[in-house]
């Protein structure tokens, strides 16, 4: 063989010995959430739905392997813009999912985003980031915060309830909860009610709701506070008098510690364990065969975020340019849990809103009744103010 033929041969047999081993690099994902303290249940359930797509993909995303680091966030900004260093410094990440709560989601957004990191959003969607703050590379799988106030504010003004009382945590997402609400449900709120995101003793607020007497109360309290607050209103004998109203309070998270203390309890979401469509249906059955529980919204969101990022690696073979994913990404090719799914213009879901009742399932357990969809194909009230069009 002549030399240039020669060398040429090599090199062809170097490249076809070295693709495969290129190919099956994996791809670095960071996943960011609260793993521990009070508001772990939310966080892990998050983890697990995603680690369920990974492991049934045989350890891959987009038929290439992926390599899933898991980071305990704490719920403390600071701890997440530590993380947030490493999985951009010392990792180099092309793809961090998960965060769980607002406020951790308004500590690193920027900072990620600004380094060329995609963001997955598995839960938290704050306001800002669906307005002015919107980023090409943030792509929030869960829903605007707002959003299941919006349906549940719907609910309210259905049932004709004049006098509601809100009550909250005081931090970002309770305040995006609240807004919400008060969007759709236009009668002003006989009082709104903040309370610290780490109050567990709530009889002094509930004490004024029983002296007053609303029509109804509307509350959000994510994990631990839900367990905590739906106990003590039951325990004050106020379920069986004044309608509760959640978001984010009643549901697989909280559940299975609430028990028959949250039955008769109403909550908005995008997704219940219920809703008929063939994804949804193998999603339960396949979590609640591998985790021995009733999967939660958040378990849902982050099994969603988990086959769009399988979706979009599928696309780009692998690739994580990020122009590239991102365009992958947008196409949101993927049959979501929660039935029809697409992105608006902010990188926000525009997808359809439900309220459900706890109620005893086919098998005794307090579970989600679905009792009606109240917005279809909504979109946040924010997108308009976002640059990206």
């Amino acid at each position: 063989m002549k030399p240039t033929l020669l060398a040429g041969a090599l090199a062809a047999l170097a490249f076809g010995l070295a693709a495969p081993a290129q190919a099956q690099t994996p791809v670095k994902i960071g996943f960011m959430a609260e793993l521990s303290g009070p508001q772990a249940a939310l966080g892990q359930d998050m983890l697990d739905a995603f680690m369920l797509v990974v492991e049934q993909n045989g350890g891959k995303l987009g038929d290439v392997p992926v390599n899933v680091l898991r980071r305990d966030s704490q719920l403390k900004p600071e701890v997440a813009n530590q993380i947030a260093d490493e999985l951009i410094e010392k990792e180099k990440v092309p793809i961090v999912a998960g965060i769980t709560f607002s406020n951790i989601m308004m500590a690193v957004s920027k900072k990620l985003t600004s380094a060329g990191v995609i963001v997955v959003g598995g839960n938290a969607g704050p306001a800002p980031l669906a307005g002015p703050q919107c980023a090409a590379n943030l792509f929030v799988v869960s829903k605007q915060n707002d959003q299941f106030a919006e349906a549940m504010g719907k609910y309210a003004t259905d049932k004709g309830y004049k006098r509601i009382i809100a009550m909250t945590p005081n931090y970002q997402a309770g305040k995006d909860y609240v807004a919400g609400f008060k969007r759709v449900y236009k009668t002003p709120l006989a009082d709104e009610i903040y309370t610290p995101l780490s109050q567990l003793d709530f009889s002094a607020e509930l004490s004024r709701i029983a002296a007053d007497k609303p029509d109804a109360v509307y509350a959000f309290y994510p994990g631990g506070l839900g367990v905590a607050f739906v106990r003590a209103y039951q325990q004050a004998g106020l379920t069986s008098k004044i309608p509760l109203l959640t978001v984010s309070t009643a549901d697989g998270t909280t559940l299975p510690a609430l028990k028959d203390s949250a039955l008769g309890v109403m909550s908005a979401s995008a997704w219940g364990p219920d809703l008929p469509n063939p994804a949804n249906q193998k999603f339960v059955a396949d979590f609640e065969a591998k985790y021995k529980r009733t999967p939660s919204e958040y378990a849902a969101q982050s099994y969603d975020a988990a086959l769009l990022i399988d979706s979009a690696l599928r696309k780009t073979r692998g690739g994580t340019d990020k122009a590239v994913l991102q365009t992958a990404l947008k196409a949101a090719d993927f049959k979501s849990v929660r039935g029809n799914f697409s992105f608006g213009a902010n990188n926000f879901p525009v997808q359809d809103f439900y309220v459900f009742e706890v109620a005893k399932d086919a098998k005794g357990n307090a579970n989600l009744k679905t009792v009606s969809k109240q917005l279809t194909a909504h979109k946040d009230a924010y997108v308009g103010d976002c640059p990206m069009k």
